[in-house]
Protein backbone atom coordinates (compact mmCIF):
# COMPACT_ATOMS: atom_id res chain seq x y z
CA UNK A 1 0.00 0.00 0.00
CA UNK A 2 1.60 3.29 -1.03
CA UNK A 3 2.21 6.43 1.45
CA UNK A 4 0.12 9.39 0.16
CA UNK A 5 0.46 13.32 2.07
CA UNK A 6 -1.93 15.74 0.70
CA UNK A 7 -1.05 19.45 1.06
CA UNK A 8 -1.39 20.65 4.48
CA UNK A 9 -2.12 24.32 3.39
CA UNK A 10 -5.40 22.57 1.44
CA UNK A 11 -8.53 24.79 2.07
CA UNK A 12 -6.30 28.08 2.82
CA UNK A 13 -6.78 30.58 0.25
CA UNK A 14 -4.33 32.55 -1.56
CA UNK A 15 -4.14 35.96 -0.50
CA UNK A 16 -3.92 34.08 3.74
CA UNK A 17 -1.25 37.38 4.35
CA UNK A 18 -3.55 39.82 2.69
CA UNK A 19 -6.70 38.65 4.86
CA UNK A 20 -5.25 38.70 8.03
CA UNK A 21 -3.53 42.25 7.26
CA UNK A 22 -7.20 43.57 6.95
CA UNK A 23 -7.92 42.17 9.74
CA UNK A 24 -5.32 44.04 11.49
CA UNK A 25 -6.34 47.16 9.94
CA UNK A 26 -9.97 47.23 11.42
CA UNK A 27 -9.11 49.01 14.84
CA UNK A 28 -7.04 51.41 11.94
CA UNK A 29 -10.49 52.04 10.42
CA UNK A 30 -12.53 52.49 13.89
CA UNK A 31 -9.60 55.67 15.01
CA UNK A 32 -10.15 57.08 11.19
CA UNK A 33 -13.57 57.45 11.97
CA UNK A 34 -13.33 58.58 15.24
CA UNK A 35 -10.65 60.88 14.00
CA UNK A 36 -13.60 61.87 11.02
CA UNK A 37 -15.84 63.04 14.00
CA UNK A 38 -13.42 65.09 15.72
CA UNK A 39 -12.31 66.74 12.36
CA UNK A 40 -16.42 67.18 11.84
CA UNK A 41 -16.86 69.10 15.16
CA UNK A 42 -14.22 71.15 14.41
CA UNK A 43 -14.95 72.12 10.83
CA UNK A 44 -18.09 73.00 13.08
CA UNK A 45 -16.28 75.28 15.48
CA UNK A 46 -13.95 77.08 13.11
CA UNK A 47 -17.54 78.22 11.48
CA UNK A 48 -18.73 79.04 14.89
CA UNK A 49 -15.18 81.31 15.36
CA UNK A 50 -15.93 83.24 12.40
CA UNK A 51 -19.52 83.80 13.21
CA UNK A 52 -17.99 85.11 16.73
CA UNK A 53 -15.30 87.09 15.09
CA UNK A 54 -17.96 88.72 12.59
CA UNK A 55 -20.31 89.62 15.44
CA UNK A 56 -17.27 91.06 17.18
CA UNK A 57 -16.45 93.20 14.58
CA UNK A 58 -19.46 94.82 14.14
CA UNK A 59 -19.71 95.69 17.75
CA UNK A 60 -16.23 97.22 17.17
CA UNK A 61 -17.70 99.55 14.83
CA UNK A 62 -19.74 101.06 16.98
CA UNK A 63 -18.52 101.06 20.21
CA UNK A 64 -17.98 104.43 20.98
CA UNK A 65 -20.80 107.18 21.12
CA UNK A 66 -19.00 109.07 18.45
CA UNK A 67 -18.75 105.73 15.80
CA UNK A 68 -22.16 104.70 16.36
CA UNK A 69 -23.44 108.21 16.21
CA UNK A 70 -24.68 109.18 12.48
CA UNK A 71 -25.42 112.93 11.48
CA UNK A 72 -27.44 114.66 8.87
CA UNK A 73 -27.66 118.32 7.36
CA UNK A 74 -31.68 119.51 6.41
CA UNK A 75 -31.87 122.24 4.77
CA UNK A 76 -29.14 124.50 2.92
CA UNK A 77 -29.18 126.32 -0.69
CA UNK A 78 -28.23 125.56 -3.96
CA UNK A 79 -25.27 127.96 -3.51
CA UNK A 80 -23.45 125.90 -1.14
CA UNK A 81 -22.81 122.03 0.12
CA UNK A 82 -22.25 121.35 3.99
CA UNK A 83 -20.81 118.37 4.97
CA UNK A 84 -20.65 117.36 8.39
CA UNK A 85 -18.14 115.00 10.27
CA UNK A 86 -19.76 113.08 12.71
CA UNK A 87 -16.48 112.47 15.23
CA UNK A 88 -16.15 116.35 15.45
CA UNK A 89 -19.92 117.97 15.01
CA UNK A 90 -22.95 118.43 17.46
CA UNK A 91 -26.30 118.22 16.24
CA UNK A 92 -27.37 122.76 16.02
CA UNK A 93 -29.55 125.05 13.79
CA UNK A 94 -27.73 128.11 11.81
CA UNK A 95 -28.51 131.15 9.01
CA UNK A 96 -25.93 131.50 6.87
CA UNK A 97 -25.66 134.20 4.10
CA UNK A 98 -23.33 134.55 1.35
CA UNK A 99 -22.05 137.77 -0.03
CA UNK A 100 -19.33 137.85 -1.90
CA UNK A 101 -16.59 134.56 -2.70
CA UNK A 102 -13.36 134.90 -2.04
CA UNK A 103 -10.65 135.59 -4.97
CA UNK A 104 -7.22 135.16 -5.97
CA UNK A 105 -4.05 137.75 -7.15
CA UNK A 106 -4.44 137.36 -10.82
CA UNK A 107 -3.30 139.43 -14.06
CA UNK A 108 -3.68 139.02 -17.62
CA UNK A 109 -1.12 140.55 -20.61
CA UNK A 110 -2.32 142.44 -24.09
CA UNK A 111 -3.12 140.05 -26.95
CA UNK A 112 -0.85 139.02 -29.43
CA UNK A 113 -1.44 136.98 -32.93
CA UNK A 114 -0.36 133.70 -32.50
CA UNK A 115 0.94 131.93 -28.99
CA UNK A 116 3.52 129.93 -30.32
CA UNK A 117 5.17 132.00 -33.05
CA UNK A 118 4.69 135.66 -32.32
CA UNK A 119 8.09 136.58 -31.00
CA UNK A 120 7.90 138.21 -27.55
CA UNK A 121 11.44 139.07 -26.65
CA UNK A 122 13.89 137.95 -24.10
CA UNK A 123 14.19 139.42 -20.74
CA UNK A 124 12.78 138.61 -17.50
CA UNK A 125 9.71 138.67 -15.32
CA UNK A 126 9.59 140.02 -11.61
CA UNK A 127 6.77 138.27 -9.86
CA UNK A 128 6.53 140.35 -5.71
CA UNK A 129 5.09 138.31 -3.85
CA UNK A 130 2.65 137.81 -0.90
CA UNK A 131 5.23 137.17 1.28
CA UNK A 132 7.46 139.96 0.44
CA UNK A 133 10.02 138.31 -2.07
CA UNK A 134 10.29 139.40 -5.71
CA UNK A 135 10.47 136.21 -8.32
CA UNK A 136 12.25 136.38 -11.60
CA UNK A 137 12.18 134.18 -13.86
CA UNK A 138 14.67 134.54 -17.25
CA UNK A 139 12.96 134.25 -20.66
CA UNK A 140 15.44 133.30 -23.11
CA UNK A 141 14.95 132.75 -27.27
CA UNK A 142 13.49 129.23 -26.91
CA UNK A 143 10.92 130.40 -24.83
CA UNK A 144 9.96 134.02 -26.42
CA UNK A 145 6.48 133.18 -27.01
CA UNK A 146 2.96 133.26 -24.63
CA UNK A 147 3.31 129.53 -24.31
CA UNK A 148 7.30 129.45 -23.55
CA UNK A 149 6.48 131.98 -20.47
CA UNK A 150 3.97 129.95 -19.59
CA UNK A 151 5.46 126.69 -19.71
CA UNK A 152 8.62 128.61 -17.37
CA UNK A 153 6.02 130.02 -14.86
CA UNK A 154 4.20 126.97 -15.02
CA UNK A 155 7.73 125.16 -13.99
CA UNK A 156 8.63 126.73 -10.91
CA UNK A 157 6.68 125.76 -8.31
CA UNK A 158 8.40 128.02 -5.86
CA UNK A 159 6.02 131.21 -7.46
CA UNK A 160 2.81 129.52 -6.00
CA UNK A 161 1.11 130.94 -9.46
CA UNK A 162 -0.18 129.30 -12.83
CA UNK A 163 0.13 130.82 -16.16
CA UNK A 164 -2.79 130.14 -18.89
CA UNK A 165 -2.43 131.12 -22.52
CA UNK A 166 -6.20 132.10 -23.41
CA UNK A 167 -7.87 132.93 -26.13
CA UNK A 168 -10.29 135.58 -25.14
CA UNK A 169 -12.10 136.02 -28.46
CA UNK A 170 -12.19 139.73 -28.48
CA UNK A 171 -9.99 140.79 -31.02
CA UNK A 172 -9.54 138.90 -33.63
CA UNK A 173 -6.30 139.62 -35.04
CA UNK A 174 -4.61 139.33 -31.43
CA UNK A 175 -6.91 137.11 -29.42
CA UNK A 176 -4.57 135.13 -27.55
CA UNK A 177 -3.21 136.06 -23.92
CA UNK A 178 -0.98 134.91 -20.92
CA UNK A 179 -3.40 134.94 -17.58
CA UNK A 180 -1.69 134.76 -14.39
CA UNK A 181 -3.52 133.87 -10.96
CA UNK A 182 -1.98 132.84 -7.40
CA UNK A 183 -2.98 129.28 -6.36
CA UNK A 184 -4.86 130.57 -3.06
CA UNK A 185 -7.48 133.27 -2.41
CA UNK A 186 -8.01 135.74 0.41
CA UNK A 187 -6.98 139.06 1.24
CA UNK A 188 -3.43 137.71 2.98
CA UNK A 189 -2.38 136.56 -0.98
CA UNK A 190 -2.29 139.43 -2.48
CA UNK A 191 0.32 139.98 -5.37
CA UNK A 192 1.57 142.78 -7.55
CA UNK A 193 1.80 141.88 -10.91
CA UNK A 194 5.07 144.13 -12.10
CA UNK A 195 5.80 145.30 -15.56
CA UNK A 196 7.84 142.44 -17.94
CA UNK A 197 10.86 143.27 -19.05
CA UNK A 198 11.38 142.28 -22.58
CA UNK A 199 13.23 143.54 -25.85
CA UNK A 200 13.59 143.01 -29.21
CA UNK A 201 10.23 141.59 -29.20
CA UNK A 202 7.93 141.88 -32.25
CA UNK A 203 5.41 143.29 -29.62
CA UNK A 204 5.31 144.81 -26.65
CA UNK A 205 3.66 142.37 -24.13
CA UNK A 206 2.42 144.05 -20.27
CA UNK A 207 0.21 143.39 -17.99
CA UNK A 208 -3.33 144.87 -19.16
CA UNK A 209 -5.10 144.88 -16.04
CA UNK A 210 -4.99 143.18 -12.55
CA UNK A 211 -7.68 142.19 -10.09
CA UNK A 212 -6.43 141.90 -5.90
CA UNK A 213 -7.15 138.97 -3.90
CA UNK A 214 -10.01 139.06 -1.60
CA UNK A 215 -11.75 137.53 1.14
CA UNK A 216 -15.10 135.38 1.12
CA UNK A 217 -17.73 137.27 3.12
CA UNK A 218 -20.66 135.65 4.79
CA UNK A 219 -23.23 136.23 7.60
CA UNK A 220 -23.54 133.49 9.70
CA UNK A 221 -26.31 133.89 12.34
CA UNK A 222 -26.28 137.55 11.53
CA UNK A 223 -22.47 138.64 11.89
CA UNK A 224 -20.64 139.42 8.54
CA UNK A 225 -17.51 137.29 8.66
CA UNK A 226 -14.85 137.00 6.02
CA UNK A 227 -12.80 134.01 5.77
CA UNK A 228 -10.07 133.40 3.20
CA UNK A 229 -11.42 130.80 1.02
CA UNK A 230 -14.62 129.73 -0.42
CA UNK A 231 -13.72 126.41 1.73
CA UNK A 232 -14.92 127.62 5.57
CA UNK A 233 -14.13 124.46 7.96
CA UNK A 234 -13.26 126.58 11.12
CA UNK A 235 -16.53 128.49 11.59
CA UNK A 236 -19.16 125.61 12.81
CA UNK A 237 -16.83 122.67 14.50
CA UNK A 238 -16.95 119.48 12.06
CA UNK A 239 -18.57 121.44 9.18
CA UNK A 240 -18.02 122.17 6.26
CA UNK A 241 -19.79 124.62 4.20
CA UNK A 242 -17.81 125.41 0.09
CA UNK A 243 -19.46 128.30 -1.27
CA UNK A 244 -20.34 128.05 -4.68
CA UNK A 245 -22.20 131.40 -5.42
CA UNK A 246 -22.77 134.44 -3.60
CA UNK A 247 -26.56 135.78 -2.70
CA UNK A 248 -26.62 138.48 -0.73
CA UNK A 249 -29.45 139.23 0.77
CA UNK A 250 -30.56 135.44 0.09
CA UNK A 251 -30.35 134.30 3.82
CA UNK A 252 -30.84 130.47 4.70
CA UNK A 253 -30.96 127.56 7.39
CA UNK A 254 -29.81 124.97 7.97
CA UNK A 255 -29.68 122.56 11.00
CA UNK A 256 -27.67 119.55 11.56
CA UNK A 257 -29.23 116.85 13.44
CA UNK A 258 -29.10 112.84 14.66
CA UNK A 259 -29.65 110.60 11.13
CA UNK A 260 -32.12 107.73 13.17
CA UNK A 261 -32.21 106.04 9.50
CA UNK A 262 -28.36 105.41 9.77
CA UNK A 263 -27.96 104.41 13.14
CA UNK A 264 -31.79 102.32 13.02
CA UNK A 265 -29.32 100.71 9.50
CA UNK A 266 -26.33 99.92 11.94
CA UNK A 267 -28.69 98.15 14.61
CA UNK A 268 -30.25 96.52 12.17
CA UNK A 269 -26.87 94.64 10.75
CA UNK A 270 -25.83 94.18 14.39
CA UNK A 271 -28.52 92.10 15.19
CA UNK A 272 -28.26 90.33 12.33
CA UNK A 273 -24.46 89.55 13.42
CA UNK A 274 -25.51 88.00 16.88
CA UNK A 275 -28.71 86.43 15.64
CA UNK A 276 -26.33 84.50 13.01
CA UNK A 277 -24.44 83.22 15.97
CA UNK A 278 -27.26 82.63 18.21
CA UNK A 279 -28.95 80.17 14.82
CA UNK A 280 -26.01 78.19 14.43
CA UNK A 281 -25.95 77.60 18.32
CA UNK A 282 -29.71 76.69 18.11
CA UNK A 283 -28.93 74.44 14.88
CA UNK A 284 -26.28 72.37 16.74
CA UNK A 285 -28.81 71.90 19.77
CA UNK A 286 -31.74 71.01 17.68
CA UNK A 287 -31.22 66.96 18.52
CA UNK A 288 -34.02 64.48 18.14
CA UNK A 289 -33.56 60.62 18.39
CA UNK A 290 -31.56 60.43 14.41
CA UNK A 291 -28.70 63.32 15.79
CA UNK A 292 -25.08 61.75 15.75
CA UNK A 293 -23.58 64.19 18.41
CA UNK A 294 -20.42 62.94 17.93
CA UNK A 295 -20.20 64.67 14.78
CA UNK A 296 -22.05 67.92 16.18
CA UNK A 297 -21.35 70.81 18.52
CA UNK A 298 -24.70 70.08 20.67
CA UNK A 299 -24.96 70.76 23.91
CA UNK A 300 -21.20 71.67 23.57
CA UNK A 301 -20.64 73.29 27.14
CA UNK A 302 -18.77 76.34 24.99
CA UNK A 303 -22.25 77.03 23.24
CA UNK A 304 -24.19 77.16 25.81
CA UNK A 305 -21.52 79.77 27.44
CA UNK A 306 -21.78 82.04 24.33
CA UNK A 307 -25.85 81.62 24.12
CA UNK A 308 -26.27 82.56 27.94
CA UNK A 309 -23.78 85.88 28.26
CA UNK A 310 -25.58 87.06 25.41
CA UNK A 311 -28.98 86.33 26.77
CA UNK A 312 -28.10 88.27 30.27
CA UNK A 313 -26.94 90.86 28.99
CA UNK A 314 -30.32 91.33 26.51
CA UNK A 315 -31.89 91.35 30.18
CA UNK A 316 -28.92 94.13 31.80
CA UNK A 317 -30.17 97.23 32.87
CA UNK A 318 -27.48 99.94 31.65
CA UNK A 319 -27.16 103.54 33.75
CA UNK A 320 -28.54 106.17 31.18
CA UNK A 321 -29.46 109.89 31.26
CA UNK A 322 -33.22 108.52 31.21
CA UNK A 323 -32.23 106.17 34.09
CA UNK A 324 -31.70 102.07 33.98
CA UNK A 325 -33.02 101.05 30.31
CA UNK A 326 -32.92 97.68 28.90
CA UNK A 327 -32.07 96.53 25.36
CA UNK A 328 -35.92 95.86 25.17
CA UNK A 329 -36.62 99.78 25.60
CA UNK A 330 -34.89 100.30 22.91
CA UNK A 331 -36.91 97.18 20.68
CA UNK A 332 -34.48 94.84 20.87
CA UNK A 333 -36.00 91.67 22.83
CA UNK A 334 -35.96 88.22 22.30
CA UNK A 335 -38.88 85.82 20.34
CA UNK A 336 -40.04 82.48 20.40
CA UNK A 337 -37.52 80.74 18.29
CA UNK A 338 -34.75 82.06 20.42
CA UNK A 339 -33.12 84.73 17.87
CA UNK A 340 -33.71 88.88 18.71
CA UNK A 341 -35.52 90.93 16.65
CA UNK A 342 -35.60 94.82 16.13
CA UNK A 343 -38.82 97.15 16.38
CA UNK A 344 -37.52 99.64 14.62
CA UNK A 345 -40.82 101.65 15.45
CA UNK A 346 -40.02 101.57 18.21
CA UNK A 347 -36.11 102.36 18.31
CA UNK A 348 -37.28 105.30 16.09
CA UNK A 349 -39.37 106.80 18.80
CA UNK A 350 -36.45 106.21 21.13
CA UNK A 351 -34.18 107.77 19.79
CA UNK A 352 -36.57 110.88 18.72
CA UNK A 353 -37.35 111.18 22.63
CA UNK A 354 -34.21 110.90 23.66
CA UNK A 355 -31.08 109.82 21.54
CA UNK A 356 -28.74 110.39 24.39
CA UNK A 357 -30.27 107.79 26.57
CA UNK A 358 -29.97 105.35 23.57
CA UNK A 359 -26.68 105.71 23.16
CA UNK A 360 -25.71 105.30 26.99
CA UNK A 361 -27.87 102.01 26.68
CA UNK A 362 -25.99 100.86 23.77
CA UNK A 363 -22.08 102.32 24.29
CA UNK A 364 -22.23 103.98 28.31
CA UNK A 365 -21.50 107.30 29.16
CA UNK A 366 -18.84 109.01 31.16
CA UNK A 367 -19.74 109.94 34.61
CA UNK A 368 -17.32 111.64 37.38
CA UNK A 369 -17.04 108.32 38.54
CA UNK A 370 -15.48 107.29 35.25
CA UNK A 371 -17.05 105.37 31.85
CA UNK A 372 -19.75 102.98 32.07
CA UNK A 373 -20.41 100.32 29.82
CA UNK A 374 -23.37 99.99 27.76
CA UNK A 375 -24.44 96.56 25.81
CA UNK A 376 -22.36 97.00 22.68
CA UNK A 377 -19.88 97.35 25.39
CA UNK A 378 -20.49 94.59 27.38
CA UNK A 379 -21.00 92.38 24.44
CA UNK A 380 -17.74 93.14 23.24
CA UNK A 381 -15.59 92.22 26.11
CA UNK A 382 -17.57 88.49 25.86
CA UNK A 383 -16.47 88.40 22.57
CA UNK A 384 -12.82 89.37 23.32
CA UNK A 385 -12.80 86.81 26.49
CA UNK A 386 -14.33 83.90 23.93
CA UNK A 387 -11.98 84.60 21.43
CA UNK A 388 -8.23 85.55 23.31
CA UNK A 389 -6.04 83.04 22.70
CA UNK A 390 -4.68 80.75 24.20
CA UNK A 391 -7.05 80.40 27.44
CA UNK A 392 -10.08 81.26 25.64
CA UNK A 393 -12.93 78.79 25.15
CA UNK A 394 -12.87 79.46 21.68
CA UNK A 395 -9.51 78.94 20.85
CA UNK A 396 -8.80 76.65 23.70
CA UNK A 397 -11.39 74.20 22.57
CA UNK A 398 -9.67 74.38 19.37
CA UNK A 399 -6.85 73.55 20.71
CA UNK A 400 -8.06 70.45 22.42
CA UNK A 401 -9.38 68.99 18.89
CA UNK A 402 -6.41 69.66 17.38
CA UNK A 403 -4.95 67.68 20.33
CA UNK A 404 -7.32 65.02 20.16
CA UNK A 405 -6.84 64.58 16.08
CA UNK A 406 -2.52 64.52 16.42
CA UNK A 407 -3.35 62.21 19.20
CA UNK A 408 -4.98 59.56 16.49
CA UNK A 409 -2.53 60.14 13.71
CA UNK A 410 -0.19 59.19 15.96
CA UNK A 411 -1.99 56.22 17.04
CA UNK A 412 -2.67 55.51 13.41
CA UNK A 413 0.95 55.97 11.96
CA UNK A 414 2.24 53.53 14.96
CA UNK A 415 -0.56 51.13 14.45
CA UNK A 416 0.58 50.97 10.31
CA UNK A 417 4.29 50.43 11.27
CA UNK A 418 3.45 47.31 13.22
CA UNK A 419 0.96 46.10 10.26
CA UNK A 420 3.44 46.98 7.80
CA UNK A 421 6.19 44.57 10.07
CA UNK A 422 3.72 42.01 10.62
CA UNK A 423 2.70 41.54 7.12
CA UNK A 424 6.65 41.21 6.10
CA UNK A 425 7.02 38.81 8.67
CA UNK A 426 4.27 36.45 7.81
CA UNK A 427 5.11 36.97 4.12
CA UNK A 428 8.39 35.08 5.26
CA UNK A 429 6.83 32.49 7.39
CA UNK A 430 4.13 31.63 4.64
CA UNK A 431 6.89 31.47 1.97
CA UNK A 432 9.01 29.24 4.37
CA UNK A 433 5.90 27.10 4.82
CA UNK A 434 5.22 26.55 0.85
CA UNK A 435 9.45 25.53 0.80
CA UNK A 436 8.67 22.90 3.58
CA UNK A 437 5.34 21.73 2.01
CA UNK A 438 6.81 21.17 -1.01
CA UNK A 439 10.05 19.18 0.12
CA UNK A 440 8.02 17.17 2.58
CA UNK A 441 5.91 16.38 -0.93
CA UNK A 442 8.69 15.93 -3.11
CA UNK A 443 9.96 12.98 -0.39
CA UNK A 444 6.75 11.26 0.04
CA UNK A 445 6.97 10.90 -3.59
CA UNK A 446 10.15 9.34 -3.23
CA UNK A 447 8.77 6.29 -0.65
CA UNK A 448 5.79 5.85 -2.13
CA UNK A 449 7.81 4.37 -5.28
CA UNK A 450 9.60 2.11 -2.95
CA UNK A 451 6.89 0.48 -1.76
CA UNK A 452 5.67 -0.77 -5.51
CA UNK A 453 7.61 -4.15 -6.19
CA UNK A 454 8.38 -5.29 -9.62
CA UNK A 455 6.43 -7.89 -11.62
CA UNK A 456 8.42 -11.24 -11.35
CA UNK A 457 6.88 -12.31 -14.14
CA UNK A 458 8.28 -9.18 -16.57
CA UNK A 459 11.26 -9.94 -15.35
CA UNK A 460 11.91 -13.20 -16.49
CA UNK A 461 10.07 -12.45 -19.68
Amino acid sequence: MGIAFGSINSGLPKDIVKQIVEAERIPIRKMEERKGKVESKQKLLGELIKLVESMRGELLKNKSERSLRELQVLGGADNVDIKVDKNVADPGKYNLEVLELAQKSSAITNGVEDKDKTYIGVGYLSCNLPNGETKEIYIDEEHATLSGIAKLINGDPDLGMRANVINDGKDSDEPWRLLLALDDTGDNMKAEFPYLYLVDGEVDLYLDEEREAKDAKIKLDGFEIEVPANQVADLIPGVTIDLKKAKPGDEFTFEIIEDTAKITEKMNTLIESINNTLKFIKDQNNLNEKSDTSRTLGGDLTLQTIESRVRRLIFTSFKTVAGPMRMSDIGVSFQRNGLLKLDQAKLDSALTKNYKAVSNTLVGQYTSEGKTDGFIDSLEKVTQLLLTPPSGPLPSRKAGLRTNIDQIDRQIATRNRMIERKEEILKQKFARLEETIARIKGQGAGLAGLTQAPNPVAQLG
